[in-house]
């Protein structure tokens, strides 16, 4: 029978998440050399190559690939017994390590963990504010046990590692100042302000967002200005200096010298997403926080006029 070394096949799947030796070493606190070293002894355990050279990098062979599909299997597997063996020793208690985007954290997190506080006070939730991109990366890497994140930026459902929950679609209402022409305009579309100088984000996913949802109402935002931070972005929309989409859960985050106006129609929407490593959902613990991150989601009610 084939000698099967899940440390060595951890070594091999981060590997193909990270794409090099180095970025894989760097992931794992090992050294590149060690991780070169236990993949030629996996090679050796298993009878098959894994890895040919491919310019100054590596490349997974076939082999390599059919040997993560069935690890893949395996690793959902041993989180299943963590899980029902962490359910066995602990009962209702338990530690969870959530990564959630800046947003997430005060509409869903903080809620959710106000309620298990009464109604599972034995569960102690560990949350750690990342990127929507970020949250994946970490839940893989064994940082955290539960990631929120959008759906856009996010594995596909059918990614083996993950087992993806839907939490809510949320919408993107136009933050424009005050004094605005449009700001009391009755049936505002998003096209209305293709004219408009915009604020958002310089890359990443609010950057995508901003422009996937002006594209679909037919025009290429100008931006004339960029922030990552809901509080400098609506800081520039209330001296004037532009208009932005803001997330219907940033609302804690709006200001006096701002109008925020419901889309009449093509209203985008951002899909927000629970995910954990696949099998760990069936651990006590896990359970009861994706359940008050429902409850949290639920709560907020149909997405509709501010």
């Amino acid at each position: 029978m084939t000698d099967w070394d899940i440390k060595k096949l951890r070594i091999l799947r981060t590997l193909s998440e990270r794409g090099t030796v180095t970025a894989t070493a760097e992931a794992l606190l090992m050294t590149p050399s060690a991780v070169s070293q236990q993949l030629t002894n996996l090679s050796k355990q298993l009878g098959v190559p894994l890895l040919v050279a491919h310019g100054r990098r590596v490349r997974l062979t076939d082999a390599a690939h059919l040997v993560l599909r069935h690890a893949e299997a395996v690793f959902a597997q041993l989180e299943r017994a963590d899980a029902e063996l962490a359910g066995y020793l602990q009962g209702e208690a338990g530690e969870v390590r959530v990564g959630a985007f800046s947003t997430a954290v005060p509409a869903l997190v903080v809620p959710a963990v106000a309620a298990l506080r009464v109604t599972s006070p034995g569960v102690d939730v560990r949350v750690r504010e990342a990127e929507a991109a970020e949250a994946y990366e970490l839940l893989s890497g064994g940082d955290v046990d539960l990631a929120l994140s959008l759906a856009a930026h996010a594995p596909t459902a059918g990614d083996p590692r993950f087992t993806r929950v839907s939490l809510l679609a949320d919408p993107l209402d136009v933050a424009l100042p005050a004094g605005h022409r449009l700001a009391a305009a009755e049936g505002l579309r998003l096209a209305d302000l293709s004219a408009e100088a915009w604020i958002f984000g310089g890359s990443g996913p609010w950057s995508e967002i901003t422009t996937v949802a002006c594209e679909a109402a037919g025009f290429v935002p100008e931006q004339a200005h960029s922030a990552a931070g809901w509080t400098a972005i609506l800081a520039m929309v209330e001296a004037g200096m532009g208009v932005a989409l803001v997330p219907r859960m940033a609302a804690a985050e709006r200001r006096a010298g701002v109008v925020t106006r419901v889309l009449s129609a093509d209203q985008p929407r951002r899909q927000v997403i629970a995910a954990v490593r696949r099998g760990a959902q069936d651990g006590p613990a896990v359970a009861r926080v994706l359940a008050a991150l429902r409850d949290a989601a639920a709560a907020r009610g149909p997405q509709g006029n501010v």
